[in-house]
């Protein structure tokens, strides 16, 4: 099959530039890496055609330089950009310099990143579309927006008037980024000056934008999103749901598909919201559209759209058969949606458990240090997304994500057993991981009844303590002995670019053949 391109830059780290990288593989597409230098050795690098040096970690000279990509663009030749998710993924400046420096960018046009971008904006728009949205509050109406009315961010004070007409429990929200970033809930009036404060603050750090929205925050509801794709012709489908309720400080960890909570009728009103809220927005490539959905009356609301691939898209790839990264290439180069709605069957039930380096005991703190000892689970219908192989170090510079584990199974039963073995089959020592956390998760009598919901965690797993204790002596002995064999057979050098045309040798030893997949040597 013929691109409109031959060579990808990926703008990303970790497993999700392995995931891309693979993928572009599988086109016959070459790949260019980019990586701080924290990330010098790490597997994406390892793994791809060229590498290039950004800068210090963390910077903005490094995964979030927009002139220090386009250079390596313009120095590797590459013709076109995959943003992955996270740092530039929802930039609409970035998508904006990629396609004026002529270059292809692998995501939604500029125009769908804005108005989606902004939740207050989205939300005009949604309700604009007659896409259901919580009650709540965006600031006053402003100029037209897709076809809606846009908000100007509202201060404290109108904030605080707001609280008092719309009651609690309310929600506070960054209007710009996700991730649970900004975020408060807010049960009684005199919590919420000290909510905005805070909101504003982690919102600013994590965004450059203060502003915040209110919303009626709706207890024990349940995350539901669903997957929608589109083309340059217009054509938009969604790819089924994934249910993300369980989450911890407002971010997912585990994600399944089908929902246990939609039966046929409520899965197509939503699917039908879903595909209208794309089309509204005059959306192309991958993006997700969220849902809230109250368990209670089932009626479900407009949460927000994500233009980007999501970190679960293995879920959905898993349940439809569909590669959504080698999807993402093909609309990109100009290519029509090879499938119709009608098209899409789910198959099976597949889960999908985030595996992070970091403390459950400790308010999910993350963790960090070399992977002594790394060891992948196995078997039919289990899969791996991984940016790191044992000897490699998790970085407090970067999220502590160390691997998605998913499997799929016949039903919901079947892969919740598949899921607990494959977990029991993992092996990490080194930085601490929710491994042990997420088991117990997997065995509540609630996750076997499906009755989970947004704050499970919190209710039912504060102060969690581990039952099985500190590694051994003698484990970390040995696993120590081992990651040094690693590093001697490791380039010492590892990538360099000295003369500002990048890295293309392989890197020798195992570690040419680590690409978080297990999909052969580096070529």
């Amino acid at each position: 099959m013929a691109f409109a391109f031959s060579k990808v830059l990926v703008a990303n780290r970790g497993e999700i530039a392995v995931r891309i990288i693979r993928a572009c593989r599988e086109a016959g597409l070459g790949t260019v890496a980019v990586y701080s230098d924290a990330d010098s050795a790490a597997m994406h690098v390892r793994m791809a055609d060229e590498a290039y040096r950004l800068g210090p970690a963390p910077s903005a000279e490094s995964y979030l330089s927009i002139a220090k990509i386009l250079e390596v663009a313009r120095l590797s030749g590459a013709e076109a950009v995959h943003p992955g998710y996270g740092f530039l993924s929802e930039n609409a400046a970035f998508a904006e310099a990629v396609r004026a420096a002529g270059l292809a960018f692998i995501g939604p046009s500029p125009e769908a990143i804005r108005a989606m971008g902004d939740k207050a904006a989205a939300r005009a728009a949604m309700e604009a579309a007659g896409v259901p949205v919580v009650p709540g509050y965006h600031g006053r109406p402003g100029v037209e927006a897709l076809g809606g009315v846009s908000r100007g961010a509202p201060d404290d004070a109108e904030l605080l008037a707001a609280a008092a007409g719309l009651g609690y429990p309310l929600l506070v929200k960054a209007r710009a980024g996700g991730g649970g970033r900004g975020m408060r809930v807010v049960r009684e009036a005199g919590e919420l000056p000290a909510a905005l404060v805070a909101a504003r603050r982690e919102a600013l750090h994590a965004f450059g934008d203060g502003s915040l929205l209110l919303e009626r925050y709706i207890a024990r509801a349940h995350h539901v999103e669903f997957q929608v794709f589109g083309d340059s012709a217009g054509r938009v489908v969604h790819l089924l749901e994934r249910e993300c309720s369980v989450q911890r400080r407002h971010q997912k960890i585990i994600e399944e598909s089908p929902s246990p909570l939609l039966d046929d009728g409520l899965r197509k009103r939503m699917g039908d919201a879903a595909v209208k809220a794309a089309k509204t927005a005059g959306y192309s490539n991958a993006g997700t559209v969220e849902f809230i959905v109250d368990p209670e009356t089932r009626e479900f609301y407009f949460l927000e759209m994500n233009t980007r691939l999501q970190v679960e898209h293995p879920v959905t790839e898993l349940v439809t058969g569909i590669d959504l990264v080698r999807l993402q290439i093909r609309v990109a180069s100009g290519e029509a949606l090879p499938f119709a709605q009608e098209d899409i069957r789910g198959r099976g039930h597949a889960i999908e458990c985030r595996l992070y380096a970091e403390d459950p005991e400790r308010g999910f703190m993350p963790s960090s240090g070399p992977l002594l000892r790394y060891v992948e689970p196995a078997g039919p219908g289990i899969r791996v997304d991984s940016g790191f192989a044992e000897g490699d170090a998790i970085d407090l510079h970067y999220d502590p994500l160390v691997a998605k584990i998913s499997c799929l199974a016949e039903d919901r039963q079947a892969a919740l057993a598949r899921m607990r073995g494959a977990l029991s089959g993992t092996a990490v020592a080194g930085p601490t991981t929710n491994l042990e956390f997420l088991l117990e998760v997997l065995e509540a009598p609630d996750f076997a009844k499906a009755t989970m919901h947004t704050t499970w965690i919190e209710e039912n797993m504060g102060g969690w303590k581990s039952k099985s204790g500190e590694p051994s002596p003698e484990l970390l002995a040995a696993a120590a002995i081992i990651l040094g064999m690693a590093a001697e057979s490791r380039d010492p050098a590892g990538p360099s670019d000295p003369d500002g045309k990048g890295d293309q040798r392989g890197l020798g030893g195992p570690w040419s053949a680590d690409d978080g997949f297990r999909a052969g040597r580096k070529r």
